[in-house]
């Protein structure tokens, strides 16, 4: 299984994990400390193996003609009753490119990525799917009053497999760092 994200740099990981490991603490979540802090860009796919490398050089090319471009966190926010996250403030940037790379990907005709249908929606998640609603209300007043800010220049994409425990980084592009 495979996905496709902006990764966090590792100060800003450092402080997501910190969080992470207090809805572990508190609230028994733990799916969330599976992953780095990311964005995702394509969700999860399974994908044979074989097709690893092509993938690989797929998002090479296509990161060629990216340009780096700024990430800024501000606070919390919730998908209900399940989702706390660092928020990600609008960014055409950041949304064209995702659409783009899907599209790119999707037109390809060569890997198992399909339309997503749900919209993009940029965030940093700190905990998800294992947190129950009851937990998500106790957890949520501790974080829609924290207040955060953090933003970091995007210079490329990753590509993430699942090891049977965890997402791990397998490459990360590099964005052409030539301003036009």
């Amino acid at each position: 299984m495979y996905f496709i994200a902006v990764v966090a740099p590792d100060e800003i990981n450092e402080q997501v994990l910190k969080w992470k490991n207090y809805m572990k603490e508190n609230h028994g979540c733990v799916v969330a400390l599976r992953s780095p802090a990311h964005i995702t860009l394509v969700p999860p796919f399974w994908m044979d193996e074989s097709l690893q490398s092509k993938l690989i050089s797929s998002i090479t090319e296509f990161s060629k003609v990216q340009r780096p471009f700024q990430i800024r966190l501000k606070n919390f926010s919730a998908f209900k009753p399940r989702v706390i996250f660092l928020f990600v403030e609008p960014n055409q940037e950041l949304e064209g490119m995702q659409n783009e790379l899907a599209n790119t990907l999707i037109s390809a005709a060569s890997f198992p990525i399909e339309q997503e249908q749900r919209p993009f929606a940029a965030h940093l998640t700190i905990a998800t799917r294992d947190l129950h609603k009851k937990a998500f209300h106790e957890a949520w007043a501790v974080f829609k009053e924290k207040k955060y800010e953090a933003a970091w220049t995007v210079g490329g994409i990753s590509l993430l497999r699942h090891d049977e425990k965890k997402w791990e980084v397998i490459f990360t592009s590099q964005f052409d760092n030539i301003l036009s």
